[in-house]
């Protein structure tokens, strides 16, 4: 039972020990030595993210250096903390830095010695960091450039400004973005281009120090993008002209359009290609072909290459089609003659031809009887024992040519002999 015991105890002995060996030792508290000489005439002098602190040294050979202790404005808790330990009881300045502008912040300090003694605290100063730089004082958007938005600023005054930071918003979140850094103070000019068109956005600008501080934005301004010029309205294109389309349109209600582009294609639903550039209000299509469609768009471009959208909408022109085949209505041979008759198939027509053909040997023959002004026609020129064809053809004022008329075959009989 005896020898149970002594393993149990042992054992426990052995737990106790090794857990003392993983306990994190803590931090000896530091002992306030009242002996200890105070810092005095402390003097501060403040910057926007700096501290400057200047005290009277202590020189005594009983202290080592000096600890600062300050206040977190983040934590809101009212203690002071420790954050500079200077090993040095020589030294008389120190720095804060990382600091947020504009912010009180409070400060104390005290003298140290070895084995962990410290001297009472300072009295507390407070010093509160410069504001951060205002931005520029004036900046202005230009609008109505094509693609782009030029900014404009007053220069900063103050030469610690090592240059600018350009923010936009397109008006359509609450973010706003770097878009561009211009180095140097005195550059106050900035272009946003490959924007587009005919759309607003918002601007403003930060400045930034030497030792890489950034100012408050600027106030707010607004720019447009050119807008297009308008669609061009009232496009037309002739239906009646030989062998060509004439497209017109109504002039650009914008001063600054110089010249006007049309673009064609042979069905409304395929690619429209550019056809000519103009400065007048209409262009001649020069088809030359009777009955021909195509399919127009027109738009306008101003002075600065600013295209307009085209029509939703092609028009169609189509050039003169042929005026229609004459009818014939009668034929009547006699022995001397062959007379024909027709009507014509619409009111174009000014004038006719009349084609005949026969056979005289071997070969075909064919004779064109033109600039006939009447709807009937007298063939004296006729053969015995010959078989002609004759059909007709109208010509209108533009000298455009029907379709014949359907082919009429006539047989002259041979003469009979008389005894």
């Amino acid at each position: 039972m005896k020898k149970l015991i002594l393993i149990i105890s042992s054992i426990v002995l052995t737990l106790i020990f090794s857990g003392c060996q993983n306990i994190t030792p803590q931090p000896q508290k530091k002992i306030v030595d009242p002996a200890m000489p105070i810092v005095k005439d402390i003097k501060i002098l403040t910057d926007m993210t700096e501290v400057a602190f200047e005290w009277k040294p202590v020189y005594t050979d009983n202290i080592t250096g000096y600890h600062i202790y300050r206040s977190d404005p983040l934590k809101k808790d009212g203690k002071l903390h420790l954050v500079a330990t200077i090993d040095d009881r020589y030294v008389s300045h120190y720095v804060d830095t990382k600091l947020i502008p504009g912010t009180v912040y409070y400060y104390r300090m005290s003298t140290f010695a070895k084995e962990n003694r410290e001297s009472e605290p300072s009295e507390v100063v407070e010093a509160k960091t410069l504001p951060l730089l205002p931005s520029v004082p004036f900046i202005k958007a230009i609008s109505g450039l094509p693609h782009r938005i030029k900014i404009i600023w007053r220069p900063h005054p103050n030469p610690r400004v090592e240059g600018y930071i350009i923010q936009r918003n397109d008006l359509t979140d609450l973010k706003w973005k770097d878009i561009a850094t211009i180095d140097g103070r005195l550059n106050a000019e900035y272009i946003n281009k490959d924007l587009k068109d005919n759309k607003a956005y918002r601007y403003r600008v930060k400045v930034k120090t030497y030792d890489g501080i950034v100012s408050t934005p600027s106030d707010v301004v607004e720019g447009n993008t050119k807008p297009l010029p308008p669609i061009v309205s009232g496009v037309k294109a002739s239906r009646d002209l030989p062998k060509r389309i004439k497209i017109t349109w109504n002039k650009s209600p914008n001063k600054d359009v110089v010249y006007y582009n049309v673009y064609r294609a042979v069905t409304p639903y395929l690619f429209y290609t550019y056809l000519a550039k103009t400065a007048d209000t209409n262009f001649v299509d020069m088809i030359g072909k009777d009955g021909v469609a195509r399919y127009y768009k027109v738009t306008a471009v101003d002075n600065e290459g600013l295209e307009s959208l085209k029509q939703e909408n092609p028009v169609m022109g189509t050039t003169l089609p042929k005026p229609a085949s004459p009818v014939l209505t009668n034929v009547v041979m006699d022995g001397s003659f062959v007379k024909i008759t027709w009507k014509s198939g619409d009111d174009r027509a000014v004038k006719y031809s009349v084609i005949k053909t026969f056979s005289k040997g071997f070969s075909q023959k064919k004779i064109k009887y033109i600039n006939i002004y009447d709807t009937k026609y007298i063939d004296k020129d006729i053969v015995p024992g010959t078989t002609y064809s004759y059909t007709v053809v109208a010509v209108d004022r533009y000298g455009i040519v029907s379709e014949p008329a359907e082919k009429i075959t006539i047989d002259v009989p041979k003469e009979e002999n008389s005894n």
